[in-house]
């Protein structure tokens, strides 16, 4: 295995910094503070390439590997979770299910604006009943005519305040479970179709989460995408790719948290010395950089499984789970190392461990991925 970047990859990261330093690093703290989704950011990154990292030159993308992709995701978290998660969800929720299961009129319909930021995608899975439990889903569509028409809530869902393509998934046959699922792109225009709720969030604050209404909603039936009764398919899939993204995203606050410990550490001074001269201190933050490498590697080759392999839904869950919880174990330390002042809002730390949470959380559980590592395991 090459551990060397590509000359390809050693550009994106450079890019991807210079972007985060510059243009998100000033504007982190005023996102999460006033919760505001930063569409001009977004725009930004869609000229950059960064909205349709891995969808093909011809459609409008960069036509970069996934490598590339978790390594600009990981310099963008590094900055904002909630940036990063807002590219995360167009890249590997939206364009990515477009890519690999769209026709070739809706991928010229939709992909080109999505991957150039000119228009933000959303994935609408979530619902009040069913979250772990993706396949009890209670939003139906009944085709009728040229149409289906949607009924039915989607919750916690990314981009949602500000996207204006959403993939969304509904029972067409009830009778058939998880196999009467199918999958729609739903654009925010359509008949019947709101936005609801915006979640107050306790991290990632700005990533645009709110609940999706749809009331009567009319879904050209050109716009089904896939088969009916493939979406639980097409969305299992697409978690798989999603989860590589959080990952990314968990490294990369983790990143972020270890930078801030080993400044605060050589200048804050207590006993007349540096923190950063204690062993205490020096063995949190070896024990910090350790565990990000091992995370940064297991993200690195499930980004690699997913270019190379047909199926690579063990390695993203291992990286996932294990970065997720990573993140968490440095940022806690991170506030342990900073004090009393760790605890506070002057700090960056204080917004690090709660963006961390939700890396735990989203794209499936920490017990999610424990489930899908061990099925694979224990057949």
């Amino acid at each position: 295995m090459e551990f060397k970047l590509s000359k390809e990859q050693e550009m994106m990261q450079k890019m991807a910094k210079e972007f985060a330093d510059k243009e998100i690093a000033p504007l982190s703290q005023e996102i999460d503070k006033t919760h505001k989704f930063p569409i001009e950011l977004a725009r930004k990154m869609g000229t950059l390439g960064l909205m349709g990292m891995m969808v093909e030159p011809a459609m409008g993308g960069a036509g970069c590997d996934t490598v590339c992709y978790t390594i600009a995701i990981e310099e963008l978290a590094r900055a904002s979770a909630a940036v990063a998660i807002i590219a995360s969800v167009n890249n590997s929720l939206v364009c990515y299910p477009l890519q690999k299961n769209a026709t070739e009129d809706q991928k010229k319909s939709y992909l080109p604006d999505l991957a150039s930021g000119k228009k933000l995608g959303s994935f609408g899975l979530t619902e009040p009943g069913a979250g772990t439990d993706a396949g009890s889903q209670a939003t139906v569509a009944v085709k009728k005519d040229n149409e289906y028409i949607l009924n039915g809530t989607k919750i916690f869902i990314t981009n949602a305040t500000n996207a204006d393509t959403f993939i969304i998934f509904a029972m067409t046959d009830k009778a058939k479970g998880p196999k009467g699922i199918s999958a729609f792109i739903v654009e925010k225009t359509f008949p019947g179709f709101s936005i609801g709720t915006v979640e107050e969030l306790m991290g990632i604050r700005g990533s645009g989460q709110a609940e999706l209404v749809m009331d009567n909603c009319r879904v050209p039936a050109g716009n089904l995408l896939g088969a009916e009764g493939a979406g639980f398919g097409i969305a299992m899939a697409t978690l798989d790719s999603g989860r590589i993204g959080v990952a990314a995203q968990a490294v990369g606050i983790a990143q972020a948290a270890l930078e801030e410990c080993q400044r605060y550490a050589m200048e804050r001074e207590q006993f007349g010395k540096p923190i950063g001269k204690f062993q205490a201190i020096q063995w949190m933050v070896a024990d910090m950089a350790t565990e990000i490498e091992a995370a940064r590697l297991l993200v690195r080759k499930a980004a690699y499984a997913k270019d190379t392999q047909k199926r690579f839904s063990a390695e993203a869950a291992m990286a996932k789970l294990y970065a997720s919880e990573m993140c968490m174990r440095v940022t806690v330390k991170a506030v342990q190392i900073h004090g009393g002042y760790g605890y506070t809002k002057d700090y960056l730390v204080e917004r690090l461990i709660r963006d961390a949470k939700i890396t735990e959380i989203y794209e499936g559980t920490s017990e999610v991925q424990r489930m899908v590592i061990s099925g694979g395991l224990l057949k």
